[in-house]
């Protein structure tokens, strides 16, 4: 699986005119499911994401998780992120997972969030959404489990 977080001070997502999820500071994740991804996959990758240390302490020093900040987690799937862009001029998508098995994968690890972490929100798998986002300083990282 692939994560691309960036920690922010807001975010939201609409589907058409509907707001579906908002956070406020946090971690906004685009999520990437690979064809080889499983639940063990899911699973390692949040506990990655609750426990990355990306704010910052008393000493402006990143030291500090989701968790300690008591802050927003809002998953976004994202089917372009493993995408293979190593050659041409159009992305293949042939390492994503089918459709069918990144919903299951997306959904299971919103689940587990939830049970988690209470502050979690989630986009909708497979719909047009558009992500709105104020990143902070900008923080940006890329996790993976493979």
């Amino acid at each position: 699986m692939i994560a691309l977080l960036q920690r922010v001070t807001h975010a939201d997502v609409h589907v058409g005119a509907k707001q579906v999820a908002e956070i406020q500071q946090g971690l906004l994740v685009l999520i990437g499911v690979e064809k080889a991804d499983t639940e063990a996959d899911a699973d390692k990758l949040l506990s990655r994401l609750l426990g990355y240390r990306v704010f910052s302490d008393d000493n402006d020093k990143m030291n500090l998780s989701l968790k300690d900040i008591h802050g927003g987690l809002l998953l976004v799937p994202q089917f372009t992120l493993p995408a293979d862009t190593r050659k041409g001029m159009r992305p293949s998508f042939t390492p994503a997972a089918p459709p069918a098995q990144g919903q299951s994968l997306f959904e299971y690890l919103v689940k587990q969030a939830r049970i988690q972490h209470a502050n979690t929100a989630a986009g909708h798998f497979g719909a047009d959404m558009q992500v709105r986002l104020t990143n902070d300083g900008p923080v940006t990282f890329w996790l993976q489990t493979h």
